[in-house]
């Protein structure tokens, strides 16, 4: 295709764009499906799924991918991932036997094996069945340094909201008369054996508009849970407010942190009882290390005459800044290509997670010699992605470290700042990678904006190949390269091609680049992933008839507008647990908790700018779409899933190309256990292969 056809398809479409009608609550047929157990919706679903299941899995083909995809899930020999309590490694595991999973412990000496035996100390599955729940494991907070105790986390289904329960480690079983929330979106944090502070559902007027707690109490032992004392009470406009607990050994503390939106917050230590505010612009981030204030400011921050550019890390001697001082050091300074991705303390260093060119290395920082000094500590290789963590701050200064690529299985390794590394586990390869490469490559997006993004695929491309694009693009987060498993099995090794964009909106070069797609400027990660998609198209990757595309949630939202924005440029589209309703996705469970990212479609002035970029009201009878399939899950509270049915419902009006299938549960996951994950997997697959393979094969005959 060359630019001048691209030019006037793009002309074309963005012209019948620009025609919509807006579609009001008044002229909304659809809004019965946002109940999401109703009957008459419970039964659409059902509907739905039955043609879905009819029109995708039946077949040898889907049977044996979707088994294929669980026996990857479930091997033996993938690497369980340890953290460290106490004298203890832990690991949640789940199999074929163990469909809802194990929490199982084992020692360091022992998890060197090969096979470690392991002690199991919570079977889900077998909770599960005992007390009639469809319970979900939703992980831990475990008191230190006894580590004795832990709050356990268990939502029916998946879901976000869940129940918290008190377990004891040491007998393996839960408290009896031990702390105990019922299921909500709740969030604690120990304050000592007896004492927890905790944020949760208290009652009417207790939750944001959000969904998540206004109020954080501390709860004593023995007591019920309205006799905990208020510690903090934010606004409904708040997205929540959250307490924290620090039990570093002899650097204790603890606190709140207001969450205004999801990138303004203010932090408060409780201090001999009372809340001292860590005075600072609510756009930094602060936390804490030893005796050190961290802070990371997403937007430049002038402070007495000094710049501190957006994406920096300072620290400052927490005490004196308690006491006024501003006087800070800095620890990473971004440039143009070169962002922090994160970072990690150990007992006296910090792990620094740097990225370049969304290439990744690990250095250390440490204070020494009344000064801070920043060493490397580890370069990717390639195209490999390393992550490390602490394997207890509290004690030495251990940090597990994790390395893979697209084509590599994970390496899981533990070592010491200053001291040796080694590997305690290698993942094998689950698919044939030869004739198998990565590369990166930038396209020009329409502002001239160049962007980065990872190709996988033969060494070779002399014909146009079905191609897969991956995307994401928003709250910062970063799409690095990491093992594709399941893409590799129902991708890779069939002779396709995959592709991960690094658009604007993620995080791949810090908080301006995902300032970059905020609000009225959200049309520039769209315009991103297209640039994306036409140079593809361009290098002769692929064309659009091959080039499928799939992306969940906020990717579910970037799905729908490659949707209705360019349905020229795609012959397959999947969208996962997406937002499509932009004029009520804030009135929808946790919607009101990201208008920082999409604008608050109540003012006229940002609904104009988010209207554009609203895929069910952007829908037309006379355009023809690419096939869509759109999964979702009907116990995800966090996206709703009113946003799936009702554009394939609108879809279906018109008579255009749609599948839809909704798990029962899953949460926004979309899958509560393997068998789950399998299955819905394997059906995106299935679908899109299905779909480009099929004119690949008309291609070649042409």
């Amino acid at each position: 295709m060359d630019s001048t056809t691209v030019a006037r398809r793009t002309l074309t479409y963005l012209l019948l764009f620009m025609t919509v009608p807006t579609l009001s609550d008044a002229q909304d047929p659809y809004l019965w499906l946002e109940n999401i157990h109703s009957e008459a919706s419970l039964e659409w679903a059902k509907k739905m799924n039955a043609s879905a299941h009819e029109r995708l899995a039946l077949t040898p083909d889907f049977k044996a991918l979707r088994d294929r995809i669980k026996t990857t899930l479930d091997a033996e020999d993938r690497i369980p991932y340890v953290s460290k309590l106490g004298d203890f490694y832990y690991d949640y595991w789940q199999d074929e036997k163990n469909e809802r999973g194990i929490l199982r412990r084992t020692t360091l000496s022992e998890y060197r094996k090969s096979v470690p035996t392991w002690d199991t100390v919570l079977d889900v599955d077998q909770l599960g069945e005992s007390e009639r729940e469809s319970w979900v494991y939703g992980g831990s907070s475990t008191l230190r340094p006894t580590y004795d105790r832990t709050l356990i986390s268990l939502s029916s289904g998946g879901s976000d909201a869940s129940v918290i329960r008190e377990f004891d480690l040491e007998f393996k079983t839960f408290v009896e008369g031990g702390f105990y929330l019922a299921e909500a979106k709740s969030d604690v944090s120990w304050l000592n054996k007896n004492e927890i502070l905790v944020a949760t559902d208290f009652g009417e007027g207790t939750l944001t508009e959000s969904g998540y707690p206004r109020i954080v109490k501390r709860w004593s032992r023995g007591d019920s849970i309205e006799e905990a004392q208020l510690v903090f009470e934010g606004e409904s406009t708040d997205v929540g407010i959250f307490g924290f607990s620090d039990q570093t050994k002899d650097f204790e503390r603890a606190g709140i942190v207001r969450s205004i939106d999801f990138f303004n917050s203010n932090t408060y230590l409780l201090i001999d009882g009372d809340l001292v505010l860590i005075r600072k612009p609510t756009h930094v981030d602060a936390s804490f290390f030893r005796d050190w204030l961290l802070l990371a400011p997403k937007k430049d921050w002038i402070l007495e005459g000094t710049t501190y550019r957006s994406g920096s890390l300072l620290v400052a001697n927490l005490d004196q800044y308690l006491e006024g001082s501003r006087e800070l050091d800095v620890l990473f300074t971004p440039t143009k290509s070169r962002s922090l991705a994160g970072f990690s303390a150990t007992r006296k260093f910090l792990l620094l997670n740097v990225m370049e060119n969304v290439r990744n290395q690990i250095e250390v920082a440490s204070y020494r010699d009344e000064a801070w000094h920043t060493e490397s500590l580890h370069s990717s290789q390639g195209f490999q992605t390393i992550s490390v963590r602490a394997v207890d701050r509290s004690d030495n200064d251990s940090y597990f470290i994790t390395k893979s690529d697209f084509l590599t299985p994970p390496t899981f390794g533990i070592g010491e700042i200053g001291g040796t590394e080694e590997d305690l586990k290698q993942e094998p390869h689950v698919f044939d990678t030869e004739g198998l490469a990565i590369t990166q490559h930038w396209a020009t997006s329409k502002d001239g904006t160049e962007i980065p993004y990872f190709q996988v695929g033969p060494t070779q491309i002399p014909t146009p190949l079905p191609t897969l694009l991956y995307g994401y693009g928003g709250f910062e987060a970063p799409m690095l390269p990491s093992y594709q498993k399941l893409t590799g099995v129902a991708w890779l090794e069939n002779g396709g091609v995959y592709v991960v964009a690094n658009i604007r909106g993620g995080g791949e070069f810090g908080p301006q680049w995902h300032r970059a797609a905020l609000k009225e400027k959200r049309h520039k990660a769209f315009e991103d992933f297209i640039a994306v998609a036409e140079d593809l198209v361009a290098r002769e990757v692929t064309n659009s008839r091959l080039l499928g595309t799939m992306g969940g949630s906020n990717g579910g939202l970037l799905m729908g507008n490659m949707l209705t924005r360019r349905p020229d440029l795609f012959g397959a589209i999947v969208a996962a647990v997406p937002l499509f309703d932009m004029k009520r996705y804030h009135l929808l469970l946790a919607g009101a908790s990201w208008m920082a990212e999409y604008g608050d479609p109540d003012i006229p002035e940002e609904w104009t700018f988010i209207r554009n970029f609203s895929p069910y009201h952007n829908l037309s009878k006379d355009v023809t779409y690419p096939p869509l399939f759109v999964t979702t899950s009907t116990a995800d509270d966090r996206v709703h899933p009113g946003h799936a049915r009702k554009l394939v419902a609108r879809m279906r009006e018109f008579e255009k190309d749609v599948t839809y299938y909704e798990n029962l549960e899953g949460g926004h996951a979309g899958a509560a256990d393997n068998t789950q994950r399998a299955f819905m997997s394997a059906l995106q697959y299935q679908f899109l292969w299905r779909q480009l393979s099929r004119e690949f094969a008309a291609t070649a005959a042409e």
